[in-house]
C-alpha cells in the first residue's frame, strides 16, 4: 500500500500543478474577450480567430482543472443525502462512486476521444467559419483533461481504500451539515 500511496502522491503533485496553472488561462480568456471587444467596436474589425480562442482557452481551464477539483473534494454532490451519513459511509459512497461511475465513464471517453483526436490531427481539420482556427488543439485538450481525471480518479481510489483500511489519514474530511444522529448522545439527551 506504500508503493500505492507514493504513486497516488505523484499524482497528486501534478493533477494541483496543473490545476493551479490553468487558473490563468481564465485570466487570458477575459483579456482575449476584453481586446477583441475594443477592437471590434473602436475599429469595427472582427475576427473569428479571437472569438474561438476564447473558448479555448475556457474550455482549456474546465477540462484541465476537473482533475484538481476532483483532488480537491469540491465536485458537486448531493449533501442533503451524502450529509445523512457516517463518514465511514460517505468514504465507501466516494468509492463505489470512483469505481463504477468515474471510472466507467472517464475511460468509456478517452477510448471514443483517441480516435477523435488523431483523426482531427491527421487530417488538419480547421474550423468551419471563416478564418477560424484549427481545431485539434481543442480536441486534444478535451483528451488531456479525462487523462488527467482519470489518473487522479485512480488517485482517489487508492486514497479511499487507504483511508479505509488505516493506512492514512482523511486529507479532505468532510463536516456534513446535517450530522447523523449519535444514538449515545440521543439517549442521554433523552434522559
Amino acid at each position: 500500500m506504500k508503493s500505492l500511496l507514493v504513486f497516488s502522491r505523484l499524482i497528486d503533485a501534478v493533477t494541483e500543478s496543473v490545476g493551479k496553472a490553468v487558473g490563468w488561462l481564465i485570466l487570458v480568456a477575459v483579456l482575449v474577450s476584453a481586446g477583441n471587444a475594443v477592437v471590434r467596436k473602436a475599429f469595427n474589425i472582427s475576427s473569428n480567430a479571437w472569438l474561438e480562442a476564447q473558448w479555448y482557452l475556457f474550455g482549456g481551464a474546465f477540462m484541465l482543472a476537473a482533475a484538481y477539483t476532483l483532488a480537491q473534494n469540491e465536485h458537486i454532490r448531493i449533501d442533503v443525502v451524502y450529509g445523512k451519513f457516517s463518514r465511514r459511509v460517505q468514504h465507501w459512497i466516494d468509492l463505489l462512486g470512483h469505481c463504477l461511475f468515474l471510472m466507467p465513464f472517464v475511460l468509456l471517453m478517452i477510448y471514443y476521444l483517441v480516435p477523435y483526436v488523431l483523426m482531427s490531427y491527421r487530417s488538419g481539420e480547421g474550423s468551419s467559419s471563416a478564418g477560424g482556427l484549427i481545431v485539434w488543439p481543442a480536441k486534444a485538450i478535451l483528451l488531456a483533461g479525462f487523462l488527467l481525471l482519470a489518473a487522479q480518479g485512480v488517485s482517489e481510489i487508492i486514497k479511499k481504500i487507504a483511508i479505509m483500511r488505516g493506512d492514512m489519514d482523511d486529507p479532505t474530511p468532510y463536516v456534513p451539515t446535517h450530522a447523523p444522529l449519535d444514538t449515545a448522545v440521543a439517549g442521554e439527551k433523552g434522559a
